[in-house]
């Protein structure tokens, strides 16, 4: 009955994991539709409105520049054949005109929608090139030049390029002076991905401070401690949450008992959470749930406490594809001496299969 602790823990901590990805990241990059509409507003020079400044505090100086009025017919075609999401037919166009054009607007309109267009034909590494170079040009208006910037640390994270995506969002954020949440968390994603889980955590930890009612700042806060093994104050947030209610879905219980799983003597914990769950019909009676049973026999088990061990091997067992947890059943039911359910619990080990079937053989029959 020698069952890894950490095997099922480490499935369990990757699911956790993978929440910090979807948030964090999906704030990042603007969905297509939005981001075209986005682009939409701002599609002719010459029709440019505009707009509210969304980084009122932006240290940054708006270039006075705009299109001259040959440029403006070319930015007109470009737009269109973004608008008819022609991006082929844009991407020929808009990166000639923008290497050849010296009015600093018209370049960087013109490689923001090539950049766009890469994206859109899945040539990721073009994208980031075309961002990087619609903000060298330094032609568009604060609100677009910034839009520019954090995609293009979203498409570098795409890249996997972790260190150039951080420092591309540490300067947005210098130079904006923005205390956005969502670009804060844009930056523990980041930290993350990186292995900087210390410093993520940290960061995911204030803006849960700031924002307790958050549950994805809570799970990847809690996702980033467990990566780095901070499993005490992983499950401190958990069980506060627990405690709030705030625990609904199955990836939240499952987080909270593979973190005490993890602690020292905190078997019984984990436990009455799995059961809660499990009452509650969060946590599904399936093989995930069978695991996480037998892991908590197994812990309780070597604390000698037979009885529990019993318990959830027996509710381990029929929920997992193989007989092995109907044989350490057998086997703790052999400890207590109890030879009928001894018998019965190896006789279900030899139904189901098992690896070592001479000594489910031979507790199935006892003498």
């Amino acid at each position: 009955m020698n069952t890894p602790r950490r095997a099922l823990t480490a499935a369990i901590s990757l699911a956790v994991c993978a929440a910090i990805a979807t948030p964090a990241f999906a704030q990042m990059t603007e969905r297509r539709q939005e981001r075209r509409n986005q682009e939409k507003k701002q599609a002719a020079a010459a029709a440019e409105q505009k707009e509210a400044p969304q980084f009122p505090q932006a240290t940054r100086e708006e270039p006075k520049t705009r299109a001259t009025e040959k440029g403006i017919k070319t930015l007109q075609e470009i737009s269109k054949a973004y608008d008819e999401q022609n991006y082929t037919g844009l991407l020929a166009k808009a990166v000639p005109f923008a290497e050849a054009t010296t009015n600093a607007y018209e370049k960087a309109f013109a490689y923001q929608l090539a950049a766009v267009a890469a994206a859109e034909t899945n040539d990721i590494a073009k994208s980031a090139q075309y961002f990087q170079a619609a903000i060298d040009a330094n032609g568009l208006d604060n609100n677009s030049h910034y839009r520019v910037m954090s995609n293009l640390a979203a498409t570098q994270s795409q890249l996997e390029q972790w260190d150039a995506s951080i420092k591309t969002l540490d300067r947005f954020l210098a130079e904006t002076k923005t205390d956005d949440p969502k670009y804060l968390s844009m930056k523990a994603g980041l930290l993350s991905a990186a292995g900087r889980n210390d410093e993520a955590s940290k960061l995911f930890a204030e803006l849960l401070a700031k924002n307790p009612g958050d549950k994805k700042l809570l799970m990847n806060t809690v996702a980033t401690l467990q990566q780095s093994d901070r499993f005490a104050e992983a499950n401190k947030l958990l069980l506060d949450a627990q405690k709030k209610g705030q625990l609904t879905e199955d990836r939240e219980y499952r987080a909270l008992y593979s973190g005490l799983l993890n602690e020292d003597n905190h078997w019984k914990q984990a436990a009455a959470v799995i059961d809660e769950g499990a009452a509650k019909g969060v946590l599904q009676k399936n093989e995930d749930l069978g695991k996480a049973y037998a892991i908590v026999a197994n812990q309780a088990f070597f604390a000698d406490d037979l009885n529990a061990a019993a318990k959830y091997y027996a509710l381990a067992a029929p929920l997992m594809s193989d007989g092995e947890a109907w044989l350490n059943l057998a086997k703790v039911y052999n400890n207590q001496g109890k030879k009928a359910e001894q018998r019965n619990a190896a006789q279900q080990a030899l139904k189901k299969g098992v690896k070592n079937t001479a000594e489910a053989q031979r507790l199935a029959s006892p003498k």
